[in-house]
């Protein structure tokens, strides 16, 4: 395989890191007392790291270009995820963290997208990009093993934060160490020229897809431990996690190969219908179903949800190439999204039970099971 590509597939690995605040959700309730709703900070202290970098990230890869931008990420995620190993006893340091490690995943998501196509033949770039959103599930898989693990070998939770700093510094070394010839710069953008692209309806009505979706996905990722402990009494530390957000990274990471197959026989709108229509079915199982229910659709949600992102990101993206860094950092700030769906299934999650805060993310990819039935720009 292509060293470039292999490298890119490493920083992707990386990429998945960031979904370990997921797990913190139930944590901090039980260490330091929080709410729900005052859990959602959590999901938004990284959303709301996206929103503010995306787009000058994404001017910057214009500039200096996306090979830079993606060391930068890589160097930034490594120092924010050593922070909290020196300062974590205040629910406030914890979500700093979870900024700068958001600010981090910015800069990767930023790059790493787009460049993945500038290293790969057209017509396979949206079965490369699923293969690549494997390695970061393997990444997102790592957060829920581990914690489960540190406590039993009978540290805190807090000694997952250095196994990610190192490992991030090693991806940076690799990435630096290849040879990786940067691809002609694009002309330098504007903001104003980037806010532009959400001008064409098509276009736009992707990125709201993606911000949706990327709500969506953090709300399961966030809620799903809780749904486990509050509604069928599992403990939060280790088998909540591990049969919520593990199982539910664990099935996204199958759902990817298996997307990558799949999408050598179908368009890839047809795949984003079939995977949307999954994700309604499973999101039903969590909102009505027993315990054992549950599980099965915690599967089923992550099979289906695994390649909603990567397919829609390809779909925009492929609509203008040329501006691929442009609509990378537009596609990046729409999972703000990550921010604002948390935050109302918190607030559904104290005013009623927990599974109904599903609610949140089955209207919200019932609008992606419309947008994938509307022919706008390439499939």
């Amino acid at each position: 395989m292509n060293p470039r590509i292999v490298a890119l597939l490493m920083a992707f690995l990386v990429m998945g890191f960031g979904d370990l605040r997921g797990s913190f959700l139930g944590i901090s309730r039980e260490v330091f007392g929080i709410s729900a709703a005052q859990g959602a900070l959590i999901p938004m202290a990284g959303a709301s790291a996206f929103a503010l970098c995306a787009l000058p990230v994404g001017l910057l890869a214009t500039r200096r270009g996306k090979r830079f931008v993606l060391q930068a990420g890589l160097l930034l995620t490594a120092a924010a995820h050593a922070l909290p190993w020196f300062v974590l006893s205040r629910y406030e340091h914890l979500l700093a963290a979870i900024f700068l490690i958001g600010a981090g995943m910015t800069f990767l998501l930023v790059s790493g997208n787009p460049l993945l196509r500038d290293v790969t033949e057209p017509a396979r770039y949206s079965r490369n990009l699923t293969f690549a959103q494997f390695f970061k599930s393997l990444g997102s898989i790592a957060g829920p093993s581990l914690v489960p693990l540190v406590v039993v070998l009978g540290l805190t939770w807090k000694g997952v934060f250095p196994v990610f700093a190192l490992a991030s510094l090693a991806v940076w070394a690799v990435v630096t160490w290849v040879p990786f010839p940067e691809t002609p710069a694009e002309r330098p953008a504007s903001l104003k020229g980037m806010l532009a692209l959400l001008g064409t309806p098509p276009l736009r009505g992707k990125i709201l897809g993606i911000f949706l979706f990327s709500g969506s996905e953090m709300g399961m990722n966030n809620f799903l431990a809780s749904h486990l402990w509050l509604t069928f009494g599992m403990d939060i530390q280790k088998e909540a996690i591990t049969w919520g957000q593990g199982l539910f990274w664990v099935s996204q990471g199958a759902g990817r190969l298996l997307g990558t197959l799949a999408l050598g026989y179908l368009s890839t709108r047809s795949f984003l219908r079939v995977c949307s229509v999954g994700s309604l079915l499973g999101l039903g199982g969590l909102i009505l179903g027993s315990r054992e229910v549950a599980i099965a659709s915690v599967v089923l949600c992550g099979l289906a949800f695994s390649n909603v992102w990567p397919c829609l990101f390809a779909l925009t993206l492929e609509a203008r190439p040329d501006r691929s860094s442009e609509i990378g950092g537009l596609a990046v700030m729409a999972n703000v999204g990550g921010a604002f769906l948390p935050l109302l299934m918190g607030a559904v999650t104290d005013h009623s039970a927990v599974r109904w805060a599903f609610l949140v993310p089955l209207g919200a990819l019932a609008y992606v099971a419309g947008l994938a039935r509307l022919r706008c720009g390439t499939s």
